[in-house]
Order: C-alpha cells, then structure tokens, then sequence
C-alpha cells in the first residue's frame, strides 16, 4: 500500500475476458486483484452448464487465469477476491487448491456461501418479480441473493489469501476489501458508497481504461490495453489509472460512462450494504492517465437482498443463412416466411404444437434500426431465425428443414452458417426480494475451517422504486447554453449529431436497457435536457422497447441518464436478438440531432 492508498486492480470484466489482466496488473504494481465474472448472463450459462452437469456451475477462468501466477500472487502478498464461484464456490475452491498443489504454493482459500436460496423456493413464492409483478415460476433452475461486502471483510480479516464468493453484488468486492483495509464499518454510508463506486469502475475491467469509449477512435493500443487500478484513499476519493505503458486511455469522458454504467436512479442506487449516490460524482484529470473521482455519498441500505433466479422456459434453436445478391433482405425476409410456414405444416401434421415464439433478424440490413434502416439495399446478409418450442422434436423437424432453402427459394442462398441447428435449454431470469431478515445468515469458511456465520444489519430503508423523473421535464433555464459556451452562442444555429456533444453508454439490468447521456463540457448540458427528452428517446427506440422510459439526472457529472423498461426482448439468454444487452442502444442514441448555436468549435465525433 502506498501512502494509506489501496491499489485494487481489476483484473476481470466479464466471463470470457482476456487472460492477459492478471499479469500485466501485477506488473503495474497492486495490493489487491477483484475478479468480476457474474453478469446476469452468466449466471443463466452457468444454469444451463449445471442442467448437463451438476458438480459445474462455478467459472473456470476463475481458474485458469489465477493459476500461472499463483507462486507470484503469493510470493508478493497480493490478495485475490472473485465471484468465480458462481453457483458452486466449493467446487471453484477444490479447483483452485489443485491448482496450488500443483505449483506447490500455501494460499489460504476462503468461500463465501448462503446466496443460494433455492432450499427456500417454497418460501419465495410469494414474492412478486420486479419485471412483472406476478409470482415467481414454480420450478426455478437457481435463486441467488446478491450478498453484500460483509462476509469479505471477514475473510480477509480472518487471514484468507483468496477469496471465492457466488453471487454478490459486483462492487462488494472491491469494498470488502476497502472495510478490511480502511476499517470502515457498516453505518459509515459516505465511506461505503465511495468504495462501492470504486468497485462499480472496476467490475468491467477495461471499460473504465477506455474500453467502449465513445470516442474509440481516439483510444490506442486496443491489442495491449490497460486494466484499471482504482487507488483509494481512507477517506474515500479514488484515482484510476493503469499499469504503465499498456493501451487504452484513463480520461474523464471514459470514467464517467463507467460511473453511470447500468446504474439506473444514480441518486438511489440499490446494493447490499449502502443505498448509494452517485448524483453528485464528479471527476477530474490529474495528469496523463490518471482521473479522481469524488462525490459518492450513502444512506442506509434496504432491508432486503436483491434475488436472481433462473428457470427453464422450453427449448429454442437458431437457423443462420448467408444470402448473397439483388435484394438480399427482401430474399431472407420471404426465405423466412417460406420456413416457418413449411414448418408450421408439417408441426400440424405430425400433431405438434405451434412454436412458441419466432423471431427473424437479417443482420446486414440494419434490423436493429427497424424503419430507420438505411441498408435494405445490401447485397450481403444473414437471416437469424429463432424458434422456441417445449418439445424438442419440433426443434429437430425445423432443423431438417433450413437444408431446403438452398434448393427451394431465392438464388444467393450460400449454405446453413454453422450446420443444421440444435435444440438448447431456454433459460429465463427473474428478480425478486427478500427480506434480510428471512435469509439464513451468510457464511465464510477459511481452508480446513469449520464455516463461520456473518451477521448482517437488517434494518434500512424501504425498497419501493424511487419517484419517477416527469418525462420531459426541464429545469428551469434549460436549454440555454451556460459557461463559456454560451458566449459561443450567439448568431445562426445549426443542427449536428448528439455525439458532437456527449458522450454515451448503455448496459442492461434483465429486460431494461440505460443510456447514459454526458455532456463534453459543462455548458452543453442545458441543450442535452431540453432537446434529449425522455418522449423523444421512447420515440427513438420505439420498435426495441415496449415499457416506458425515464430520465434521471447526474448533474455532478454534466449527465442525464435514461432507463428503458422491456427493452431488450427479455434480455440475457432469454432475448432472441443480436443486441440482448443493450450494449449497442448508445449509439443508437448519439444518432440523435440537436439545434446548437453555429458558433459552437465542434468537430468529428468529439466537441473542440
């Protein structure tokens, strides 16, 4: 540690990052590595991995990339805290001792369990979803809670060199480590929102070193880039940067879309320990590569834990074919017509079901912008078509069929991409709460030790959705540049794309999208607020999303930020689109215009 600082590095952003972090980090010098792996995705992959095995379920790059640098991790004194175990820590841990006894190395591995709530099931049926308000389904694959940085704090403080969770919350990691170091405790809501934000900008490893940066174009080295270090301090404030000499770029507009990233009320940001504020976060360049963020404060958390779960709703199987040629689109679209309606024949004849659910993409021809589509003239597409059905002998019949397209329909029709489709467990997610109180206490178990139970605080505030912003709703004076940009404006206007003044970035939470909207200068902001209107994003992205949308605001951050409610088909595994993430709906948005005075210095993507 360096001057009272803890240097945690982020050494993983998602189940299949690069296994490049580990090292590159350690050279760059840290007291600590989180390892994030459980998206919501992921934890219905790992369902579906433990339906066909039930000793899986736990994430094997947790370790793989852990296990070359074991004698090193140790030899340094450098401490690991992953989510690697997903839904089989214990499993995840044997794996990792192996690992250790094969290059002879003493690590004291700890376990954190008691987010699996599935032995309660019973219980939890009369929850109501948060996606829909009905009752959860009766027979759940997974239920796990999103446990808090309590159990980690008392892993670490019972000597353990590598901590292994199931599910928490993302950020718990990195501030069970700051409650063990820092010796902050759990009624210091400042504190512990600072070092929730500190792990919210590391839990997508290089996202916050200019990893999906709007700017992309200006951000070097993608083949090397940097994996962020976040520095915090006792009193909370954070630096980020990354080891030095890698790729990427530590600037202000990237961290910022890190801050809001799938956060929804930046003033209420819900998680296990503290009930967060990222409203009033700010963020300032301290030289190259190096940005401090400040300004999280806390309130007490909810009394209730945040539940995922998954289950299995039938079989899907997904048909790819490459057409080439005149009117490629116009070919896919009656080429998929023509197979489900073979289909649907021959289902009937054999006294089978209708399909589920059908869906067709023709990717090529821009069917993610739907009427704004500026490709229907392209002579080179895919169409993905997606069946559901709960028999998968339907699935195989559909499957037999995509062969005859080659021979039956358009001219240009190259082939099945990837051979004939398969069936697949469709498996869904759900949320729910719980209350603290009615969930056995989490527990952590260090080596050889006997489990050891963690007591949580129970008490906190309601958990009922925060008011909703009024869409539209505009500030008064907005619209109005402010700052040194309005004295730019004066004279004739003009009209320019979005991105000329904002950055953005959109993540998903189940079946709803977030688009972070922040203003490249401050004086930008009132035109974002008065022209970027929560009815005319809705409008923009009427075609993806079915629920309303809301704007919150960000103002520390020059920012507005957007939630699109049953905007992703229903997201993860469960969407049949190309986009179930939302990870695209950013750029969408930037395609937006807005009138601003001419006598603004705006040039390419990025304000002068």
């Amino acid at each position: 540690m360096t001057a009272g600082r803890v240097r945690i590095g982020g050494a993983s952003g998602a189940w299949g990052d690069s296994p490049g972090a580990v090292g590159q980090l350690l050279s760059g010098g840290v007291d600590y590595l989180v390892m994030d792996y459980l998206a919501e995705v992921t934890m219905s992959l790992l369902a579906r991995r433990k339906l066909a095995d039930p000793v899986a379920g736990w994430v094997p790059d947790a370790v793989g990339y852990l296990a070359p640098f074991l004698p090193e991790l140790v030899q340094r004194g450098v401490k690991v805290v992953t989510n690697g175990g997903g839904l089989n820590p214990e499993g995840c841990r044997r794996a990792l001792a192996a690992a250790c006894a094969e290059r002879q190395v003493r690590a004291r591995i700890a376990i954190v369990t008691g987010d699996d709530l599935l032995p309660l099931a019973g219980s939890l049926r009369s929850a109501r979803t948060l996606e829909t308000g009905g009752r959860p389904p009766g027979a759940l694959l997974t239920a796990n809670a999103y446990l808090g940085a309590l159990p980690i704090r008392q892993a670490l403080a019972g000597g353990a060199d590598i901590v292994v969770t199931g599910r928490c919350a993302d950020s718990a990691m990195a501030l069970g480590i700051l409650m063990h170091e820092h010796g902050w405790s759990p009624g210091q809501y400042d504190l512990l929102a600072a070092g929730s934000l500190a792990g919210h900008l590391l839990e997508c490893g290089p996202q916050a070193t200019g990893g999906l940066h709007t700017d992309w174009d200006a951000v070097p080295g993608w083949e090397d880039i940097g994996y962020p270090i976040a520095s915090c301090a006792r009193d909370g404030t954070i630096v980020i940067s990354k080891p030095p000499g890698t790729g990427g770029l530590v600037d202000t507009g990237g961290v910022a879309q890190q801050v809001l990233y799938e956060v929804a009320d930046p003033a209420r940001y819900l998680l296990p320990d503290v009930t967060a504020d990222f409203s009033g976060v700010s963020v300032e360049q301290l030289g190259p590569e190096r940005v401090k963020v400040s300004g999280a404060t806390g309130r007490p958390p909810t009394g209730q834990y945040k539940v995922l779960a998954t289950y299995q709703d039938g079989l899907r199987a997904v048909a790819t074919l490459p057409i080439v040629g005149a009117r490629a689109a116009q070919k896919a679209e009656r080429t998929a017509d023509a197979l489900l309606a073979r289909s649907a024949r021959l289902l009937a004849a054999r006294g089978l079901s209708p399909f589920t659910a059908t869906h067709t993409e023709v990717l090529g021809a821009e069917s993610s912008y739907g009427q704004r589509s500026r490709a229907r003239e392209s002579r080179e597409v895919l169409l993905r078509l997606v069946v559901g059905h709960d028999d998968e002998e339907a699935l195989r019949l559909f499957a037999r069929e995509i062969g005859s397209a080659a021979l039956s329909f358009a001219p240009g029709i190259t082939g099945s991409y990837g051979g004939r489709p398969r069936a697949v467990p469709l498996i869904k997610l759900c949320t729910f709460l719980a209350d603290k109180s009615a969930v056995p206490q989490p527990r952590v178990q260090i080596g050889a030790q006997d489990a050891v139970p963690v007591a949580i605080p129970v008490a906190g505030e309601p958990a009922e959705a925060s008011p909703r912003a009024a869409p539209g709703t505009i500030p008064p004076g907005s619209g109005r540049p402010s700052g040194a940009a309005a004295e730019e404006a004066s004279g004739p206007m003009t009209e320019v794309p979005l991105r000329q003044i904002a950055y953005a970035r959109s993540g998903d939470k189940g079946d709803s999208a977030n688009i972070a909207i922040i203003a490249r200068r401050p004086g930008y902001l009132p035109v974002i607020r008065a022209q970027v209107t929560a009815d005319r994003v809705a409008a923009w992205f009427a075609h993806l999303a079915e629920g309303p949308v809301t704007r919150y605001e960000a103002p520390g951050l020059h920012a507005v930020n957007f939630v699109l409610e049953r905007a992703l088909g229903g997201g993860g595994l469960a969407s049949p689109r190309i986009d179930p993430q939302g990870k695209a709906y950013a750029e969408m948005a930037l395609e937006l215009t807005v009138t601003v005075p001419a006598g603004w210095r705006l040039g390419g993507g990025r304000a002068g």
